[in-house]
């Protein structure tokens, strides 16, 4: 086997055998294989594809190229649930301490803030004191202690994935959804999981913003699951509007607390309910999705709030921060945005939302960044909402005063109105089980 036979093989689209795919990729991050050669095999898998068998093959072999870790000394389902990313989407923060508590184990290695989308690691790191860099040995504690444990990739997990996804981030291959399959199985089966329930995103605020492309993902990561012999189930959510009403690190923290309490977020609560339903369905704790997330409504209050106080005091965050929300510092800026008309809401920019709450300071515009944990926005109004010209649809928090006046602008042109009444976005688009 020689990098130019595959490279040649994969742009004339013949589906590779997974010696070949193995192959290629071993000796790349090995450095045996120049970056200008992987970055041509990487452009022939974008333009022609794989087969699902490639895809299971290219996925095994970032998968073994570092640790799997073995969980199987701790008793119970482990089941964790993987976003493909949205705005406001904060679900991670309130269905681990949520499944947890109903009985199942959430071993979750999370990400960071990507382009317009947040990090569950960001929001963590709001938190103060709370560590996302444990060790295997300390991850395996606070699980087999409090049932859920929430860190970061460590160095030894699918290290090819990270080799691999910095040479896509500049040979504009990001988008292939074999590579983005593998990028995110590779890291999840390397868990120690049972069970893996996957929340793809579509629309405004979704990197797939179109719903063929979201369903393609969707197929693409349930079959490999499946050829893992894993618990799978997918759904397909909208991501036309933020999530919730808070975006930003310490803010979406305060809304996981307040919803884990108890609190009414309509469509927040819906999507959060309806994957944590499919974790305990998946693990064996209900008879469907839905009897799950009626389960999963059912255990919100002060158990809620102590399991997920428990599991950021086992990982060094400060726990006074979970249990009593006055301990929350503020940003120095607190400015209300007003409608400028009066209409129904037809649609959202989404991603332009996400595109404003960085610039206050919520994510990266750049990698240098940093990440102010304080800021981001409070945004109010739905689609098929009904708002008046004056009315405060939004609060912008930043400690940057010079970034407040584009955010602001961004926000009010995030919207399209309509004099005519518009129906409410479909929070739940598809379900694969």
């Amino acid at each position: 086997m020689t990098a130019i036979e595959i490279i040649r093989k994969k742009r004339d689209g013949v589906a590779l055998a997974p010696e070949e795919i193995k192959f290629i990729v071993n000796n790349f991050t090995s450095g045996k294989i120049p970056d200008y050669q992987f970055a041509a095999f990487l452009m022939a898998v974008y333009l022609k594809g794989m087969t699902k068998g490639e895809t299971s093959a290219l996925t095994n072999t970032m998968l073994y190229s570092g640790k799997v870790i073995d969980l199987s000394s701790i008793p119970g389902f482990k089941v964790d649930k993987h976003s493909t990313g949205g705005v406001g989407d904060k679900t991670s923060l309130i269905l681990a301490p949520l499944v947890a508590l109903a009985g199942l184990n959430v071993p979750m290695i999370s990400g960071r803030a990507l382009g317009h989308t947040g990090g569950t690691l960001d929001k963590l790191e709001s938190i103060p004191g709370f560590n996302v860099n444990l060790n295997l040995t300390q991850y395996k504690s606070v699980i087999k202690k409090h049932g859920c444990v929430m860190i970061g990739q460590t160095p030894d997990i699918a290290p090819a994935d990270k080799v691999i996804y910095a040479l896509r981030d500049v040979t504009s291959t990001v988008e292939s959804i074999p590579l983005i399959t593998a990028s995110i199985m590779s890291k999840k089966l390397a868990e120690g999981i049972d069970g893996l329930v996957l929340d793809v995103k579509t629309g405004s605020g979704a990197f797939m913003k179109k719903y063929e492309d979201a369903k393609a993902l969707a197929d693409s990561m349930f079959n490999t699951a499946v050829s893992f012999n894993k618990k799978v189930a997918v759904l397909i959510t909208s991501m036309n509007q933020p999530l919730g009403t808070h975006i930003g690190n310490l803010l979406e923290v305060k809304e996981s607390v307040e919803v884990l309490s108890g609190a009414d977020v309509p469509d927040l609560n819906y999507v959060t309910f309806m994957l944590a339903g499919a974790m305990l369905y998946l693990g064996g704790k209900a008879g469907s999705i839905e009897e799950g997330a009626e389960m999963i409504k059912n255990l919100t209050g002060k158990r809620a709030v102590e399991k997920f106080a428990a599991m950021v005091k086992a990982q060094g965050g400060d726990p006074n921060y979970i249990t009593d929300l006055r301990n929350h510092p503020k940003a120095k800026y607190r400015v209300e945005v007003k409608a400028g008309e009066s209409g129904y809401i037809k649609a959202i920019d989404t991603f332009s939302i996400g595109i404003a709450s960085n610039s206050l300071g919520a994510g990266r515009l750049t990698k240098e960044d940093k990440v102010d944990p304080l800021a981001g926005i409070v945004f109010y109004p739905k689609i098929g909402d009904y708002v008046t010209s004056g009315q405060v649809i939004a609060v912008l928090h930043t400690n940057n005063k010079k970034s407040i006046k584009s955010a602001e602008e961004t926000v009010l042109s995030s919207f399209s109105f309509s004099t005519k009444k518009q129906k409410k976005d479909k929070l739940l688009v598809e379900v694969i089980q």
